[in-house]
Protein backbone atom coordinates (compact mmCIF):
# COMPACT_ATOMS: atom_id res chain seq x y z
CA UNK A 1 0.00 0.00 0.00
CA UNK A 2 2.87 2.37 0.76
CA UNK A 3 3.89 2.16 -2.87
CA UNK A 4 1.06 4.49 -3.80
CA UNK A 5 2.92 7.26 -2.00
CA UNK A 6 0.83 10.40 -1.78
CA UNK A 7 -1.71 9.47 -4.44
CA UNK A 8 -5.14 10.02 -2.86
CA UNK A 9 -7.20 8.83 -5.82
CA UNK A 10 -10.35 7.06 -4.70
CA UNK A 11 -10.29 8.63 -1.24
CA UNK A 12 -12.79 11.09 0.24
CA UNK A 13 -11.89 13.63 2.93
CA UNK A 14 -14.28 15.77 4.97
CA UNK A 15 -12.96 19.13 6.18
CA UNK A 16 -15.02 21.23 8.57
CA UNK A 17 -14.32 24.93 8.21
CA UNK A 18 -12.94 23.97 4.83
CA UNK A 19 -14.18 27.07 3.01
CA UNK A 20 -11.23 29.26 4.01
CA UNK A 21 -7.92 29.60 5.82
CA UNK A 22 -6.21 26.44 7.03
CA UNK A 23 -9.15 24.24 6.09
CA UNK A 24 -9.15 25.37 2.47
CA UNK A 25 -5.36 25.06 2.34
CA UNK A 26 -5.61 21.44 3.44
CA UNK A 27 -8.46 20.75 1.03
CA UNK A 28 -6.53 22.19 -1.92
CA UNK A 29 -3.50 20.07 -1.13
CA UNK A 30 -5.59 16.91 -0.97
CA UNK A 31 -7.50 17.80 -4.14
CA UNK A 32 -4.22 18.21 -6.02
CA UNK A 33 -3.28 14.71 -4.84
CA UNK A 34 -6.50 13.25 -6.27
CA UNK A 35 -8.79 13.28 -3.24
CA UNK A 36 -12.53 13.94 -3.45
CA UNK A 37 -13.82 16.36 -0.83
CA UNK A 38 -16.69 17.19 1.47
CA UNK A 39 -16.54 20.76 2.78
CA UNK A 40 -18.55 22.00 5.76
CA UNK A 41 -18.87 25.73 6.33
CA UNK A 42 -21.39 28.20 7.68
CA UNK A 43 -20.94 31.07 5.20
CA UNK A 44 -22.79 30.49 1.90
CA UNK A 45 -20.61 32.91 -0.09
CA UNK A 46 -17.37 31.36 1.16
CA UNK A 47 -18.82 27.90 0.55
CA UNK A 48 -19.57 28.78 -3.07
CA UNK A 49 -16.11 30.24 -3.62
CA UNK A 50 -14.45 27.18 -2.09
CA UNK A 51 -16.52 24.84 -4.22
CA UNK A 52 -15.47 26.70 -7.38
CA UNK A 53 -11.79 26.68 -6.43
CA UNK A 54 -11.68 23.02 -5.43
CA UNK A 55 -13.73 21.79 -8.38
CA UNK A 56 -11.10 23.29 -10.69
CA UNK A 57 -8.80 20.43 -9.70
CA UNK A 58 -11.19 18.00 -11.37
CA UNK A 59 -12.26 16.30 -8.15
CA UNK A 60 -15.76 15.60 -6.89
CA UNK A 61 -16.66 18.22 -4.31
CA UNK A 62 -19.68 18.34 -2.00
CA UNK A 63 -20.17 21.56 -0.03
CA UNK A 64 -22.65 21.64 2.85
CA UNK A 65 -23.80 24.47 5.13
CA UNK A 66 -23.27 23.07 8.62
CA UNK A 67 -23.02 24.49 12.12
CA UNK A 68 -20.86 21.87 13.84
CA UNK A 69 -22.06 23.01 17.28
CA UNK A 70 -25.50 21.64 16.34
CA UNK A 71 -25.48 17.87 16.85
CA UNK A 72 -28.53 17.32 14.65
CA UNK A 73 -27.00 19.27 11.76
CA UNK A 74 -23.81 17.22 11.99
CA UNK A 75 -25.67 13.92 11.92
CA UNK A 76 -27.87 15.00 9.01
CA UNK A 77 -24.95 16.39 6.99
CA UNK A 78 -22.85 13.27 7.56
CA UNK A 79 -25.69 11.02 6.40
CA UNK A 80 -26.12 13.13 3.25
CA UNK A 81 -22.37 13.16 2.59
CA UNK A 82 -22.15 9.37 2.87
CA UNK A 83 -25.14 8.95 0.58
CA UNK A 84 -23.67 11.22 -2.09
CA UNK A 85 -19.98 10.36 -1.77
CA UNK A 86 -20.24 6.72 -0.72
CA UNK A 87 -17.60 6.88 2.01
CA UNK A 88 -15.48 9.16 4.19
CA UNK A 89 -11.84 8.07 4.46
CA UNK A 90 -10.61 11.04 6.47
CA UNK A 91 -12.26 13.60 8.72
CA UNK A 92 -10.53 16.88 9.59
CA UNK A 93 -12.29 18.60 12.52
CA UNK A 94 -10.96 22.04 11.68
CA UNK A 95 -13.91 24.40 12.32
CA UNK A 96 -13.28 26.78 15.19
CA UNK A 97 -13.85 30.21 16.68
CA UNK A 98 -11.64 32.50 18.74
CA UNK A 99 -12.44 33.95 22.13
CA UNK A 100 -13.34 37.58 22.65
CA UNK A 101 -10.30 38.75 24.60
CA UNK A 102 -10.92 39.22 28.31
CA UNK A 103 -9.03 38.70 31.55
CA UNK A 104 -10.04 35.40 33.10
CA UNK A 105 -11.96 36.82 36.05
CA UNK A 106 -14.13 38.78 33.61
CA UNK A 107 -14.68 35.91 31.14
CA UNK A 108 -18.43 35.33 30.89
CA UNK A 109 -20.03 31.92 31.10
CA UNK A 110 -21.77 32.70 27.82
CA UNK A 111 -18.47 33.30 26.00
CA UNK A 112 -16.87 30.22 27.58
CA UNK A 113 -19.71 28.03 26.35
CA UNK A 114 -19.83 29.66 22.89
CA UNK A 115 -16.19 28.82 22.24
CA UNK A 116 -16.34 25.31 23.68
CA UNK A 117 -19.57 24.53 21.81
CA UNK A 118 -17.83 24.98 18.44
CA UNK A 119 -14.21 24.08 19.15
CA UNK A 120 -14.79 21.05 21.36
CA UNK A 121 -18.42 19.93 21.14
CA UNK A 122 -18.39 20.50 17.39
CA UNK A 123 -15.23 18.43 17.00
CA UNK A 124 -16.73 15.69 19.16
CA UNK A 125 -19.95 15.53 17.13
CA UNK A 126 -18.01 15.51 13.86
CA UNK A 127 -15.33 12.99 14.77
CA UNK A 128 -17.88 10.69 16.43
CA UNK A 129 -20.06 10.62 13.31
CA UNK A 130 -17.04 9.89 11.12
CA UNK A 131 -15.70 7.25 13.51
CA UNK A 132 -19.06 5.47 13.54
CA UNK A 133 -18.90 5.16 9.75
CA UNK A 134 -15.27 4.01 9.77
CA UNK A 135 -15.92 1.36 12.41
CA UNK A 136 -18.91 0.07 10.48
CA UNK A 137 -16.79 -0.19 7.34
CA UNK A 138 -14.11 -2.08 9.23
CA UNK A 139 -16.59 -4.51 10.73
CA UNK A 140 -17.93 -5.16 7.25
CA UNK A 141 -14.49 -6.21 6.05
CA UNK A 142 -13.19 -2.94 4.56
CA UNK A 143 -9.46 -2.88 5.34
CA UNK A 144 -8.87 0.68 4.09
CA UNK A 145 -8.97 2.12 7.61
CA UNK A 146 -9.56 5.81 8.19
CA UNK A 147 -8.08 9.08 9.40
CA UNK A 148 -9.38 11.27 12.21
CA UNK A 149 -7.69 14.66 12.58
CA UNK A 150 -8.33 17.30 15.22
CA UNK A 151 -7.24 20.89 14.68
CA UNK A 152 -5.63 21.97 17.94
CA UNK A 153 -3.36 25.00 18.37
CA UNK A 154 -0.11 26.00 20.00
CA UNK A 155 -2.46 27.83 22.40
CA UNK A 156 -3.15 24.38 23.80
CA UNK A 157 0.43 24.09 25.07
CA UNK A 158 1.37 27.75 25.67
CA UNK A 159 0.13 30.06 28.39
CA UNK A 160 -2.57 31.77 26.30
CA UNK A 161 -3.62 34.60 28.61
CA UNK A 162 -6.94 36.31 27.86
CA UNK A 163 -7.92 33.32 25.72
CA UNK A 164 -8.57 30.66 28.34
CA UNK A 165 -11.67 29.19 26.71
CA UNK A 166 -9.87 28.87 23.37
CA UNK A 167 -6.79 27.36 25.04
CA UNK A 168 -8.93 24.92 27.02
CA UNK A 169 -10.70 23.75 23.88
CA UNK A 170 -7.42 23.13 22.08
CA UNK A 171 -5.79 21.39 25.04
CA UNK A 172 -8.82 19.13 25.24
CA UNK A 173 -8.48 18.40 21.53
CA UNK A 174 -5.00 17.04 22.12
CA UNK A 175 -6.25 14.68 24.81
CA UNK A 176 -9.25 13.61 22.75
CA UNK A 177 -7.06 12.73 19.78
CA UNK A 178 -4.62 10.71 21.88
CA UNK A 179 -7.50 8.71 23.31
CA UNK A 180 -8.89 8.13 19.81
CA UNK A 181 -5.50 6.93 18.57
CA UNK A 182 -5.54 4.14 21.14
CA UNK A 183 -9.22 3.30 20.95
CA UNK A 184 -9.59 3.35 17.17
CA UNK A 185 -6.38 1.51 16.24
CA UNK A 186 -8.10 -1.87 16.22
CA UNK A 187 -10.26 -0.65 13.33
CA UNK A 188 -7.32 0.53 11.25
CA UNK A 189 -8.18 4.17 12.02
CA UNK A 190 -5.44 6.64 12.94
CA UNK A 191 -5.94 9.83 14.95
CA UNK A 192 -3.61 12.83 14.93
CA UNK A 193 -3.78 16.49 15.83
CA UNK A 194 -2.35 19.57 14.13
CA UNK A 195 -1.13 22.59 16.10
CA UNK A 196 -0.95 25.77 14.00
CA UNK A 197 1.07 28.71 15.24
CA UNK A 198 0.49 32.25 13.99
CA UNK A 199 -1.39 31.77 10.72
CA UNK A 200 -2.85 34.54 8.55
CA UNK A 201 -6.59 33.80 8.47
CA UNK A 202 -9.84 35.66 9.10
CA UNK A 203 -9.49 34.73 12.78
CA UNK A 204 -6.13 36.51 13.08
CA UNK A 205 -6.79 39.33 10.60
CA UNK A 206 -7.04 42.07 13.24
CA UNK A 207 -3.75 41.06 14.83
CA UNK A 208 -1.94 40.75 11.51
CA UNK A 209 -3.11 44.25 10.54
CA UNK A 210 -2.01 45.77 13.88
CA UNK A 211 1.57 47.10 13.56
CA UNK A 212 2.23 46.81 17.30
CA UNK A 213 0.98 43.23 17.47
CA UNK A 214 2.84 42.22 14.31
CA UNK A 215 5.97 43.91 15.59
CA UNK A 216 5.85 41.80 18.73
CA UNK A 217 4.99 38.49 17.08
CA UNK A 218 6.98 38.32 13.83
CA UNK A 219 10.44 38.66 15.44
CA UNK A 220 9.57 35.58 17.54
CA UNK A 221 8.85 33.45 14.45
CA UNK A 222 12.22 32.15 13.17
CA UNK A 223 11.01 31.91 9.55
CA UNK A 224 9.94 35.58 9.85
CA UNK A 225 6.52 35.38 8.25
CA UNK A 226 2.92 34.54 9.07
CA UNK A 227 1.85 31.04 8.20
CA UNK A 228 -0.56 30.55 5.29
CA UNK A 229 -3.33 28.04 4.69
CA UNK A 230 -1.21 26.49 1.95
CA UNK A 231 1.40 25.57 4.58
CA UNK A 232 -0.99 22.82 5.71
CA UNK A 233 -1.50 21.18 2.33
CA UNK A 234 1.43 18.83 2.78
CA UNK A 235 0.59 17.55 6.25
CA UNK A 236 -3.03 16.91 5.27
CA UNK A 237 -1.96 14.98 2.18
CA UNK A 238 0.53 12.93 4.19
CA UNK A 239 -2.02 12.05 6.86
CA UNK A 240 -4.58 10.99 4.25
CA UNK A 241 -2.08 8.89 2.34
CA UNK A 242 -1.33 5.19 2.79
CA UNK A 243 2.21 6.10 3.87
CA UNK A 244 0.90 7.32 7.24
CA UNK A 245 -1.04 4.21 8.23
CA UNK A 246 1.33 3.44 11.16
CA UNK A 247 1.61 7.07 12.28
CA UNK A 248 -1.00 7.77 14.95
CA UNK A 249 -1.40 9.64 18.22
CA UNK A 250 0.94 12.40 17.11
CA UNK A 251 0.70 16.19 17.38
CA UNK A 252 2.03 18.00 14.31
CA UNK A 253 3.27 21.50 15.15
CA UNK A 254 3.15 23.82 12.11
CA UNK A 255 4.41 27.15 13.40
CA UNK A 256 7.62 28.21 11.68
CA UNK A 257 9.56 27.14 14.82
CA UNK A 258 7.74 29.67 17.01
CA UNK A 259 7.11 27.16 19.80
CA UNK A 260 10.73 26.10 20.23
CA UNK A 261 12.31 29.54 19.83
Amino acid sequence: MAGKGFDLSGKVALVTGGNGGIGLGMAEGMAQAGCDLVIWGGNPDKNAAAEKKLSAYGRKVLVQKVNVADEAQVETAMAEALKKMGRIDGCFANAGVSQKRAVFHELSTEEWRRVLSVNLDGAFFTLRAAARHMVERSQNGDKAGGRLVGMASTAGVHGAARAESYAASKGAMLSLVRALAVGMARYGVTANSILPGWIETEMTAAGVADPKFSGNVLPRIPVRRWGQGSDFAGIATYIMSDTSQYHTGDSFVIDGAYTIF
